[in-house]
């Protein structure tokens, strides 16, 4: 129902006191090919901007000066100039990510920037602010139906990632081939090995000695399409540190029922000698 030119030319406003930080963004979002990006590093000016272009996703700084990105989401919520307010939130605090949900963000970005992971919730976001805004150019019953429903399901799919994400290390999806399709934080390089896959990563050097009893539990589940929670599976390095993770996953299917991949979260749930 959306084309790529159309996300593309959404309209995007960068809103943080560091440049360097407008720089960044800016240029991953021009080689993305977005061309409507705006910035500031004024947060007062936002509530202006916004009411002069209505900007279809701002990138909100949490941290700044004169005013922090709580009080400009106040600010937004107050003028009204819709029933959806898309900000996503940029943050190096963790302690943040839940009251920012709570005061209207639709997400957030965690600090240091993982560019992988912003160019896919940027273009998820989006997706859910051109299906909203074109509902109001639809009078099909069905079709506004449909594209509610749609809207309804990437948001709360958005939601739930950034839940998960404040209760685990990492939220990771694979296809119905086992490689990653949605990878929040560096997960291949905390498990330490190369490739795409859970379970079938090679990997690198000094960090072999995988409890390959373990991982074949985990490998046996996906197998039967079956979830699994509360999985554990180890390493012992090769300093002979021994590292524990935890991972909990659960099939998805697609609306004829046809096995599409995985979904899940993990967490390092120990270290010893």
């Amino acid at each position: 129902m959306l084309n790529a030119k159309e996300i593309l030319d959404a309209s995007i406003l960068i809103v943080d006191d560091q440049r360097a930080n407008i720089d960044l963004l800016t240029d991953v979002l021009d080689e993305a090919g977005y061309t409507k990006v705006s910035s500031t590093t004024n947060p007062l000016e936002v509530r202006q901007l916004h009411k002069k272009y209505g900007y279809d996703l701002i990138l909100l700084d949490l941290r700044m000066p004169m005013m922090d990105g709580f009080e400009v989401m106040e600010e937004l919520k107050a003028d009204q100039l819709d029933d959806y307010l898309s900000v996503l939130v940029l943050t190096a605090e963790p302690n943040h990510k839940q009251r920012a949900l709570d005061a209207g963000a639709k997400d957030f970005v965690s600090k240091p920037f993982d560019l992988i992971e912003v160019k896919t919730r940027i273009r998820n976001m989006l997706e859910v602010r051109l299906l909203y805004k074109k509902l109001k150019n639809y009078s099909k019953d069905l079709e506004v139906t449909v594209l509610v429903r749609t809207a309804e399901l990437r948001e709360s799919e958005a939601r739930y990632r950034s839940l998960a994400e404040l209760v685990s290390d990492w939220y990771w999806e694979q296809d119905e081939n086992g490689n990653f399709t949605t990878v929040s934080g560096p997960v291949l390089d905390m498990l330490g090995f190369q490739g795409d896959s859970l379970t079938e990563g090679v990997a690198r050097e000094g960090t072999s000695g995988w409890n390959e009893a373990e991982r074949q539990s985990i490998r046996a589940s996906i197998a039967a399409r079956q979830p699994f929670l509360d999985s554990v599976f180890s390493r012992t390095n090769s300093n002979g540190t021994l590292q524990k993770f935890q991972v909990s996953g659960k099939p998805m299917f697609n609306q004829a029922c046809r096995f599409v991949g995985y979904r899940g979260i993990g967490v390092e749930i120990d270290a010893e000698h």
